[in-house]
């Protein structure tokens, strides 16, 4: 068979229900479609299907207007003509799609691997698309681009090819600049398969320095590893080390939960990290090299739908991500919640059909895509039974305004 080499991509609509149109030879359009089929695409010996990965991989396409498209690669339907050709089901390799149907780099803003292994999924997934593209006109650009990144960062999750470092630091509650904490996650991987390493360091002349008053102390707690003390001077090569350690021969992602406190750390007289060329924003394509910053905090507000100022605490997309936590405000078990949550979302499906995943119709009375939450997963204090006995003050009668009220002690 021979190696074709992805120029651009189809749209899945296309190819689906058009293509066989332009077939010249009825006889061979019957062999084109049944390899087509919701079922055929999803079966474990179809052509396409790729060692390793449990169903048919297609793409995820996000245009510039944030709408999404479901795409075969140009390689994948070359593929498709030649392998019908060749299983002489063809008399020739049939023509291709027209080229004004290629979706090229310049239509595109990313694009991203997406894995369906029953028909059933990928029927709904089209359906999603199709409503959530509705939809998107009612988003505004912050949104946009968060969107983006969601996307770009799966993309590069996926490629297996770069190492992603969750950070965090805490400090004394009553002089911010006195730190007392920091903890790290890394994942990376080698020969494709993944390592983590954690870990957590607490400053010996700050051990004195004790939270409690406005957030809990877990210093002691931490459930990850080993918990390392040492002097200033060790803090700050650790940290800095890291950073070099890991950025030399590959891409650095350096993943924070609510970033801006943490960056301000890392440039502190305390640490000294050399940042110089920290990128903001994720680039197109995977580079080979390079320090980017990604914020789950971010992530989420895309996942959610939600381009609110305010953001969720680690502890609420946690929760609300299906991870259990435990001794948060320990540096080190802050960090690898906040790796664990980049890993759920990242990992996942695109944003829009991994949210209805998450959270089947959460956003109907939107008119948009963001997620309403039910009472009970907005707060770990609600309670049912005691909201239904006792509903909102505004919902009480409580009589006519100027009544005396009645003393029924006496």
């Amino acid at each position: 068979m021979p190696s074709a080499v992805v120029t651009g991509y189809y749209r899945f609509s296309d190819i689906f229900f058009e293509w066989h149109q332009v077939i010249p030879n009825q006889e061979e359009i019957s062999p084109l479609k049944a390899l087509l089929a919701y079922d055929s695409l999803v079966h474990r010996d179809h052509p396409l299907r790729k060692e390793g990965i449990d169903g048919i991989e297609l793409f995820m396409g996000t245009l510039h207007n944030a709408e999404t498209r479901l795409m075969f690669s140009s390689a994948q339907v070359e593929y498709i003509r030649y392998w019908l050709h060749a299983m002489k089901l063809t008399k020739s390799p049939i023509p291709i799609p027209s080229a004004e149907s290629l979706l090229t780099e310049s239509s595109l803003r990313n694009v991203s691997p997406v894995v369906y292994n029953d028909a059933a999924s990928l029927k709904k997934a089209l359906k999603i698309i199709e409503k959530n593209n509705k939809r998107l006109k009612f988003i505004d650009d912050v949104l946009v681009g968060r969107r983006h990144m969601f996307e770009r960062v799966r993309t590069f999750w996926s490629e297996k090819s770069s190492a992603w470092c969750a950070m965090d630091f805490e400090s004394w509650e009553k002089d911010h600049t006195v730190l007392t904490e920091f903890g790290w996650t890394i994942h990376h991987w080698e020969n494709g398969s993944p390592i983590v390493e954690d870990g957590h360091l607490v400053i010996e002349e700050h051990r004195s320095y004790y939270n409690g008053t406005f957030v809990p102390d877990h210093r002691e707690n931490f459930l990850f590893g080993e918990t390392h003390r040492v002097n200033k001077k060790g803090f700050k090569d650790i940290v800095c080390g890291i950073i070099e350690k890991w950025s030399t021969k590959q891409p650095l992602f350096l993943v924070f939960h609510d970033r801006n406190q943490d960056i301000k750390y890392l440039k502190s007289s305390d640490v000294g990290a050399q940042l110089d060329g920290l990128n903001y924003e994720l680039p197109d394509v995977l580079p080979d090299e390079g320090l980017f910053v990604v914020d789950t905090a971010d992530l989420f507000s895309a996942l959610e739908g939600d381009s609110a100022g305010s953001r969720r605490s680690l502890e609420r997309v946690c929760l609300l991500l299906g991870i259990p936590v435990r001794f948060l405000h320990n540096a080190g078990n802050d960090a690898h919640y906040t790796l664990e949550a980049l890993k759920a979302m990242a990992s996942g499906d695109p944003v829009d059909l991994q949210r209805d995943k998450r959270w089947p119709n959460s956003t109907a009375k939107t008119n948009g895509i963001k997620v309403e939450f039910k009472p009970w997963e907005e707060t770990d204090d609600y309670d049912e039974d005691l909201e239904a006995l006792m509903p909102p003050l505004k919902d009480v009668d409580l009589g006519p305004a100027n009544e005396t009220p009645v003393n029924d002690a006496t």
